[in-house]
């Protein structure tokens, strides 16, 4: 064997121990690659200054000021005043409750970016609050598991940042435009699928809100819904840079939870600044150590001959799109969201360039693909986070999701072969 092929499958298999013995995946990823690098006798310094380069983009700066927003509005009651806007709109019919859970996992989406934050706040009222109304516990779980995936999609979603800077500077704002459409017919689906199943089982209607409640619950949910009006708003009217938007939603996030809600007290900005900067250490090593990876990778030239691999299959770019989202839903399985996006996008990328493929296109299709994973075992981040809450065995939880990941594996195929669902509102906006 050639040593090319060596450091191959030392790069791989190193990779696949660490990760049974349950090393943390950043560790698990660096690890690899550092004894890659040893085998091939790379002076280490090397695996340095490409995790320092990995970490040496402007456009990395919105994912600190997008997850300090989003925990900021997560610890106050933004949860609450967004159930009770969507409650305006989709409580009163058959199964309210559920389709109250979609609309508002969709609109916590638009401001945390982060389907785990998503299932955790929302779910935390939500779930509850339907099985007190005679809702099916899985059921509960099922649907805001799924429901909250919503948040990887939708703008401000820092995993779109992650697959640009993997990508090597695909648009963010592009990308942020383009999960628009796709998370909103995602949110339809799911609202049919519960609304069926609902009607099926009997489910009951939402409570009437009163009248004179109406004009506080559209104001404090039209203030809470103002920090994604901001963010897309900026980047539609080009006043300022995805990153820039997010310095701009972590100031009006500050103001609206500690000046205007006054949910928590000030000096709880300590603990939120804390939880911030823990996951945001946790994110950049893991950038840092996923650059090391893709650069040998690149000079492994295990990307090409995944590409020749795939075209020796078959040509049919519809046959090679269907075999890489059935490859990324497997992977999904056994490990985490942000990772599988800086390891297979290097891998994958020239394929689908090849293929003719638009980069931002192939990114809704990755990063909606890779969400489906959070719901599925072993990882299963945010079926995890739902059956804590609801107190629900991951088995029972587990059937009860199959419908609704059904139609998410659906949306998923449509996204895949209607790329304008994807494109054209970035096309329209001339977004670069």
């Amino acid at each position: 064997m050639t040593v090319t092929t060596i450091a191959t499958i030392l790069l791989v298999s190193s990779f696949v121990l660490m990760m049974l013995l349950r090393f943390p995946i950043a560790i698990t990823i660096a690890g690899s690659t550092l004894l890659t690098v040893i085998y091939l006798d790379i002076p280490w310094v090397v695996v340095g200054q490409r995790m320092i380069k990995g970490l040496d983009s402007y456009s990395l700066l919105a994912i600190p000021f997008f997850i300090l927003a989003g925990q900021i509005m997560s610890e106050g009651g933004l949860a609450t005043r967004l159930i009770n806007l969507a409650q305006l709109f989709v409580g009163a019919v058959r199964g309210g409750l559920g389709l109250v859970t979609c609309v508002a996992c969709m609109f916590f989406g638009n401001i945390s970016g982060s389907a785990a934050a998503d299932a955790s706040s929302v779910g935390s009222v939500l779930i509850p609050a339907m099985k007190k109304r005679g809702y099916d516990p899985e059921f509960t779980v099922g649907l805001t598991s799924a429901a909250a995936i919503q948040g990887v999609v939708m703008p401000p979603s820092h995993n779109m940042i992650l697959y640009s800077l993997a990508a090597g500077g695909v648009s963010v704002s592009a990308l942020f435009m383009a999960g628009v459409i796709p998370c909103l017919v995602l949110l339809v689906v799911l609202m049919i699928t519960a609304y069926l199943i609902a009607r099926k089982r009997n489910y009951p209607k939402g409570d009437p809100i009163p009248v004179k409640e109406i004009p506080r619950i559209v104001k404090e949910g039209f203030l809470s819904m103002m920090t994604g009006v901001i963010i897309l708003g900026g980047i539609f009217s080009g006043w300022f840079t995805a990153t820039e938007a997010g310095a701009i939603a972590c100031l009006y996030a500050f103001i609206l939870t500690f000046f205007v809600y006054k949910d928590v007290p000030l000096s709880h900005s300590v603990v939120i600044l804390k939880k911030t900067f823990r996951t945001i250490c946790m994110v950049l090593f893991l950038i840092a150590a996923s650059d090391a990876f893709g650069w040998v990778l690149a000079y492994l030239k295990i990307p090409a001959m995944v590409t020749d691999l795939f075209l020796g299959f078959t040509d049919n770019p519809y046959t090679i799109l269907f075999m890489i989202n059935i490859l990324l839903l497997i992977l999904g399985a056994p490990m985490d969201m942000a990772p599988l996006i800086l390891i297979m996008t290097p891998i994958l990328y020239p394929v689908v360039t090849s293929l003719g493929m638009d980069p931002v296109h192939f990114g809704i299709v990755m990063i909606l693909n890779l969400g489906i994973g959070l719901l599925t075992p072993p990882v299963g981040t945010v079926l995890f986070v739902g059956c804590a809450i609801g107190k629900v065995s991951v088995g029972k939880a587990s059937r009860a999701l199959m419908p609704f990941l059904l139609a998410m594996i659906a949306v998923l195929f449509l996204i895949t072969y209607v790329p304008e669902i994807s494109l054209w509102l970035p096309q329209m906006m001339a977004v670069k």
